[in-house]
């Protein structure tokens, strides 16, 4: 078995966790490939604990991997999409973060939960939907990987005037949003950008796409769920020459010009949720749910 590690940057409050996951594969006969990146940062913070601890280094994935962990926050996660892909390598999320709605498995319990997923195989795959973006300009290829697990974000640029987001569905015409900008989020993102800006919250099964707009000026635009088979189509309006489309964390500019597309990925990604977790579990735990004493 070939298990990858991920890390976007290594901090002290990792080192507990890294050395648990490194002593329970090295018990277990599993092979482990860390991240390039991350792998200098531990040489470089820890060479007494890279030298006691064998391991391979990675700059891609391929089939060959069974698992990647990805040791951090939910940025983490979406982070490490770029080495997933579609290569349909499970993700297991190990919070070392503060909220963490994506990685479930706390550092207080993650060698009882390894043993879980590794030795006695107590675990579901739960597929997340991921959006897709394209430009009018095919050439544009935002990295080579033009996908979003949580949302795709429209927004202005360096600029304090709003903009006006021309938006059309399945090629008829929806409405101009004038606002800061529009979120367009997958279930799995209604727990995060778009719910800050009002936005419902979704199960992440729910084949569902969220609009949201960003502090709309007109008072009628409100969230709106759709199929999450139906395309879109966005133009934009500004007085800046340019605008913002956020893809989870990474941002993009594009000239006012570019007009965009979005709809659902062909593929989907693989989460790790242990038999004892879901996502209603997580809710009440994460927003504090029924535990307002007033209640």
């Amino acid at each position: 078995m070939k298990v990858a590690i991920y890390s976007q940057v290594y901090k002290q409050t990792l080192w507990e966790s890294l050395h648990t996951l490194l002593e329970f594969f090295k018990t277990h006969n599993i092979s482990v490939y860390i991240e390039d990146n991350f792998s200098k940062e531990i040489t470089k913070s820890l060479p007494d604990f890279s030298k006691e601890n064998q391991f391979e280094s990675f700059s891609a994935l391929d089939r060959s991997f069974d698992y990647l962990i990805a040791l951090g926050g939910d940025g983490t996660i979406l982070r490490s999409l770029l080495f997933v892909k579609d290569l349909d390598i499970p993700i297991i999320g190990v919070n070392t973060g503060r909220l963490g709605f994506l990685s479930e498995i706390q550092q207080v319990n993650l060698l009882q939960s390894l043993d879980r997923i590794f030795v006695n195989k107590h675990f579901t795959i739960l597929e997340r939907s991921l959006l897709e973006i394209s430009a009018t300009d095919a050439t544009y290829d935002f990295e080579d990987f033009p996908y979003a697990m949580n949302e795709i974000a429209i927004s202005r640029f360096n600029t304090a005037s709003m903009i006006t987001v021309h938006t059309t569905v399945n090629k008829e015409f929806l409405t101009s949003y004038w606002a800061d900008g529009l979120i367009i989020s997958t279930p799995t993102g209604s727990t995060g950008y778009s719910l800050s800006c009002g936005g419902p919250i979704l199960m992440p099964n729910t084949a569902s796409t969220i609009l949201t707009p960003i502090a709309a000026h007109n008072l009628s635009a409100r969230p709106m769920v759709i199929p999450d088979d139906y395309t879109l189509e966005l133009s934009i309006d500004s007085r800046e020459s340019h605008y913002v489309v956020s893809l989870d964390s990474r941002l993009f500019s594009l000239p006012k010009t570019e007009k965009i597309r979005i709809k659902k990925s062909p593929f989907t990604v693989k989460m790790v949720m242990l038999e004892y977790q879901s996502f209603i579990k997580t809710l009440r735990k994460k927003l504090l749910w029924g535990q307002d004493k007033r209640n």
